[in-house]
C-alpha cells in the first residue's frame, strides 16, 4: 500500500516524526548529503569553468545503496516531503534529493520546521512549499567558490610550502591569528602608576589635577603626588542613581559558541554536535522530543507562542514585576530565512525535569540555553549607583560602587559581569570630610592585546561578517588538525607552518585573501538568494581575478626546500630529507625522482589491548585504529571474523536483540537496535 514519504537528514530524526505522523506517512532519512561535486575535469574542480560554472554532481562514497533504496520508496510513494534542515545547505539537500531520486515537480512538497515537536511537525504540512531555487544556487556557489578556492590553493601550498590545505575563510582565519600574535611580539610595555586613597569601608581612585588627567609615568612622580596629599578628603560631590541593566538576547549560533566556551569550557565542534543531538531529539519518559530549536541561526526573533507562554511561566513562577520586553534585532543583514534563536521548545520542559535524561554535557548546554531565552524575556537587574568625587588639595578622587536593588533576569542567568564595590551613602556623612592617612600607590605596565581563544576568535570573525556561524566550528578544526595553530592555556598560537603560509598567500592573494573581500562575498551570497545576483556572473568575476593570481603564484612563488636530516642516502650518497606524504611525514632521498630510496622507520611495537571477548567467535575485540589513526574497536581474528564497533564494547549482550552492548554519550546502548540500559 502507498503511503506519503516524508525524508529527512538524520536518522535520529526519522522514528520520532514517524511516530508523530501514524501510519499513512512513512520517514525515512537521506543521512545528511547524498551528492558532492566530482573531482574530475580541470584541475579535478567537478566544475566546467567554460560552460557558465555548470557543476558536475556524484554520489558521495559509500551513498549509492542510499541513493538507490530511497530511488525505489518514491517510486512506491503517493506523495515526497522534502523535510532537510531549515537553511541553506538543508535546502540544497533537498534539491539533491529531487534531482537524485527523480522526484516530479508535481509529486513533492518542501516543509521546515525549526524544533522537532508534534506541533511543529504537523504544523509544517499547513505551509508546505516547493523548493526555493535562488536559496539552492546561493548554497551552490558557496560551495563552487570553497572548491575553487580550496583546491587550487592547497595544492599551490602542498607543491611549495609545507601547509596542507587553505580556504577562502579558513586562511583570513588563520591571518587573524598570525596578525595578533605579530602584535603581540611587537608589543613593548609601557611603566605607569596609580594611586588610591584607602577607607575603611571603600577605596577612591586619583583621576585628576586642577582639572586635568593625572597620567602617572614613574615612581618618583607617584611618590611626589603622595607627598602633597593630606589625610584630609573632602566630599565634593556625591550622586546616587538607579541603573538598569537589561538581559541579553536569546542565543544565535555565536553566541551559543562564545557562551559555552567561556562558561562550560567547550570547544564550538563539541557545542554544535551537543546542540545537534538536543535538537534532533532525546528519549524521555514516554515520548522522544527535540528539546531546543534548530541551533544553525543568525536570528533572535522567538515565537509568539513560546513569549506567551514564557510569560505566563515568569510571572507564575516569579511575579509579574519580573516579566521583560522582548529583544528586538537592531541588524537586518546576514538573517538566515527568518529563523527562530536557539531557545528550549517549551518552556515547561526545565533543566531539572529532563536532567535524569540527559548526559552531563548534554544538560550543562540545555541549562545554558533555557535560562537565557527565559532571561531574555525578564526584567532589567536595578542597581543603586553611587558615584561621589573627593578633592585633597586640587587632587581629585573618584569612588564608585553599585548595590543591588532588583535581581530581575539575574534571578535565573549570570551574564558574569561584577557588581562593583559596594559604597556607603556618603550624603549622609554628618562631616563633609573623610580622613584617612593610608594612600596606596601601585606600579603597572601596559599589556599586549590578548591571544583569540575560541569565543573571542568566534567573536571577530562574527564582528567582521567571515564565513558564517554554522561554519565557525569546521574552520577552527580545521586549522588545528592541519597544525597551523596549537593550544596555549587555550588560545591559539600559530605555528611556524601556519605563519609561512599566511605570508606566502598574502604575498601573491592579498587581494583576495582578506576581511573586506571576504565579508563582501558573503554579502554577495546573501544576495544571490535574494535574486539580486545571478550566481554565475558571480563566479566568472571571481574567477577572472583569481585564477591568474594561482598560475602567478605557481610561478614565482619561492618552493620551501625539504629539511635535511644529516644521513646520506645509502644508494646514490646524496642527502637525505623530510619529505611530507599522504600519511604524514617520512624519509626519503633529495635526488628523487633519480633516485626513489625511502628509508624504513623502525616500527614502535604495538601494544594490544584487549577490551572484550568476541560475540561471534573465540577471538577477542581489541583496540584498533583506521589509517587516518580513528579508534575502533575489532575482532582480533580478523579477517575471518569481521565484528567491529566505533563505540567501545561492553562485551555485554543486548536483552532484545543479542547484540554488543557499547558506551556511546555516557550510556549504555544497543550496537543494533534502540535499547538503552
Amino acid at each position: 500500500m502507498s503511503k506519503n514519504l516524508v525524508i529527512v537528514e538524520s536518522p535520529a530524526k526519522s522514528k520520532t516524526i514517524e511516530k508523530y505522523l501514524g501510519t499513512d506517512y512513512k520517514v525515512l532519512s537521506s543521512k545528511g548529503h547524498i551528492r558532492d561535486l566530482a573531482t574530475s575535469g580541470k584541475f579535478g574542480l567537478g566544475v566546467d569553468i567554460e560552460n557558465g560554472f555548470k557543476p558536475n554532481y556524484i554520489p558521495i562514497k559509500g551513498k549509492k545503496k542510499d541513493i538507490t533504496a530511497l530511488t525505489k520508496e518514491v517510486k512506491n510513494a503517493d506523495k515526497v516531503y522534502l523535510a532537510t534542515d531549515p537553511d541553506r545547505e538543508g535546502e540544497a539537500i533537498s534539491w539533491h534529493l529531487k534531482d537524485a531520486l527523480d522526484i516530479d515537480d508535481k509529486n513533492y512538497e518542501r516543509i521546515v520546521f525549526n524544533e522537532i515537536t508534534k506541533d511543529a511537525v504537523l504544523n509544517s504540512f499547513k505551509n508546505a512549499r516547493k523548493i526555493d531555487d535562488l536559496m539552492v544556487r546561493s548554497q551552490e556557489t558557496r560551495r563552487i567558490l570553497d572548491r575553487i578556492i580550496g583546491f587550487r590553493l592547497s595544492k599551490l601550498m602542498q607543491s611549495k610550502t609545507g601547509g596542507k590545505s587553505a580556504g577562502r575563510v579558513q586562511s583570513v582565519a588563520l591571518k587573524l591569528i598570525v596578525d595578533r600574535e605579530r602584535e603581540i611580539r611587537k608589543f613593548i610595555p609601557e611603566e605607569y602608576w596609580t594611586i588610591k586613597a584607602l577607607f575603611p569601608d571603600f577605596s577612591a581612585d586619583l583621576f585628576e589635577k586642577d582639572g586635568k588627567k593625572v597620567k602617572i609615568d614613574n615612581e618618583l612622580d607617584a611618590t611626589k603626588i603622595v607627598n602633597e596629599l593630606s589625610n584630609s578628603y573632602k566630599i565634593e560631590s556625591t550622586e546616587i542613581n538607579d541603573k538598569k541593566r537589561q538581559s541579553k538576547p536569546p542565543f544565535i549560533t555565536s553566541t551559543l559558541q562564545q557562551d559555552a566556551a567561556n562558561k562550560l569550557g567547550f570547544t564550538s565542534k563539541k557545542t554544535m554536535s551537543v546542540a545537534q543531538k538536543l535538537y534532533e531529539g532525546i528519549k524521555l519518559e514516554s515520548e522522544t522530543v527535540g528539546l531546543i530549536t534548530y541551533m544553525r541561526t543568525d536570528s533572535i526573533r522567538l515565537s509568539n507562542e513560546f513569549i506567551s507562554n514564557s510569560y505566563k511561566y515568569i510571572e507564575v513562577t516569579y511575579g509579574k514585576e519580573y516579566l521583560g520586553a522582548v529583544k528586538k534585532s537592531n541588524k537586518t543583514e546576514n538573517v538566515q530565512d527568518a529563523h527562530e534563536a536557539i531557545r528550549p521548545s517549551s518552556v515547561l520542559r526545565t533543566p531539572e525535569k529532563v536532567k535524569p535524561y540527559l548526559t552531563s554535557d548534554e544538560y550543562k548546554l540545555y541549562n545554558l540555553i533555557y535560562n537565557r531565552a527565559l532571561a531574555s524575556l525578564m526584567a532589567p537587574s536595578i542597581s543603586s549607583v553611587t558615584t561621589a568625587i573627593l578633592d585633597n588639595n586640587g587632587y581629585r578622587f573618584k569612588v564608585t560602587g553599585s548595590t543591588l536593588k532588583f535581581d530581575g533576569y539575574l534571578k535565573i542567568y549570570n551574564d558574569e559581569e561584577k557588581e562593583e564595590n559596594k559604597v556607603p551613602d556618603l550624603s549622609n556623612y554628618k562631616s563633609n570630610v573623610l580622613v584617612t592617612d593610608k594612600v596606596e600607590k601601585k606600579q603597572h605596565f601596559t599589556e599586549p592585546p590578548a591571544r583569540y581563544t575560541e569565543a573571542s576568535l568566534i567573536k571577530e570573525m562574527e564582528k567582521l561578517g567571515i564565513g558564517r556561524p554554522s561554519t565557525y566550528a569546521s574552520t577552527i578544526s580545521t586549522l588545528v588538525e592541519r597544525l597551523y595553530v596549537s593550544k596555549d592555556q587555550k588560545k591559539f598560537v600559530p605555528t611556524e607552518m601556519g605563519e609561512e603560509t599566511t605570508d606566502k598567500l598574502q604575498e601573491f592573494f592579498s587581494e583576495l585573501i582578506n576581511v573586506k573581500y571576504t565579508a563582501q562575498m558573503e554579502e554577495n551570497l546573501d544576495e544571490i538568494a535574494d535574486g539580486k545576483i545571478v550566481w554565475n556572473e558571480l563566479l566568472e568575476e571571481f574567477y577572472r581575478r583569481f585564477e591568474p593570481m594561482v598560475e602567478n603564484a605557481f610561478d614565482k612563488m619561492e618552493k620551501k626546500e625539504p629539511e635535511k636530516t644529516g644521513e646520506l642516502c645509502p644508494e646514490c650518497g646524496k642527502e637525505l630529507v623530510i619529505r611530507n606524504g599522504k600519511y604524514g611525514e617520512f624519509t626519503a632521498c633529495s635526488n628523487y625522482p633519480t633516485c626513489k630510496y625511502i628509508k624504513k622507520e623502525e616500527k614502535e611495537e604495538k601494544v594490544v589491548v584487549e577490551v572484550c571477548d568476541c560475540i561471534k567467535c573465540d577471538g577477542k575485540i581489541v583496540e584498533r585504529k583506521t589509517r587516518k589513526g580513528k579508534v575502533f574497536y575489532g575482532c582480533n581474528n580478523f579477517p575471518k571474523c569481521k565484528e567491529a564497533y566505533w563505540d567501545k564494547p561492553t562485551g555485554e549482550r543486548c536483552p532484545e536483540c543479542n547484540s554488543m552492548l557499547v558506551e556511546k554519550n555516557d550510556k549504555i546502548k544497543c550496537s543494533a537496535c534502540d535499547f538503552e540500559k
